[in-house]
């Protein structure tokens, strides 16, 4: 006995499996997006640089790649931090919780010990001994010249918190080189 299958019930319960199959084929494709975010968003991310505070190191609009939960801060590190407006900065750190820093005549001088900068560019202004606080990081941008960088020099601003940065920069994608 032949059973008469009509045409149009065939190719609905065909469209119904193509369309499984279709959902199906989305899904680790919004898994691998989903991933992916919370990697950019949590462990690492890209900055773009607007200003000169870091210069020569790192040009104005310069693209960086930013390591946010592999490492452990410390002296000479170029560091992201949020400031108290909510904005993202990027600094060298100097001085460490304890550490005395003190600038005179455009050297910085950190426990007593001139600090070896082949980086920097301008001259600092003199700054007397801070003793950094606990907890707290001491930090200025490369380009020392007057009115370029808004950091640790300021007696406005001092120091910043250690749980305030938010990472650590790599390396430039563009212009692309590594940092130091």
């Amino acid at each position: 006995m032949r059973v008469y299958v009509p045409d149009q019930i065939v190719n609905e319960h065909v469209k119904s499996q193509r369309s499984s199959k279709s959902i199906v084929g989305w899904i680790p494709f919004t898994i691998i997006i989903i991933l992916l975010f919370f990697i950019f968003r949590f462990a690492i991310g890209i900055e773009i640089i607007n200003g000169h505070s870091m210069n020569p190191t790192i040009e104005n609009k310069s693209v960086l790649f930013v390591n946010k939960i592999f490492f452990t801060p410390k002296r000479g590190d170029i560091v992201v931090i949020k400031d108290p407006h909510g904005y993202n900065i990027i600094k060298r750190i100097i001085g460490m919780p304890n550490d005395k820093v003190i600038i005179t005549n455009g050297i910085i001088s950190v426990n007593g010990q001139p600090l070896k900068e082949n980086y920097t560019r301008g001259e600092s202004v003199d700054v007397p001994e801070v003793i950094v606080p606990g907890g707290e990081v001491f930090v200025v941008g490369d380009n020392r010249s007057a009115g370029e960088s808004l950091d640790s020099r300021d007696p406005n601003v001092r120091t910043f918190s250690i749980q305030a940065i938010s990472g650590k920069a790599v390396f430039s994608l563009y212009p692309f080189h590594s940092l130091h």
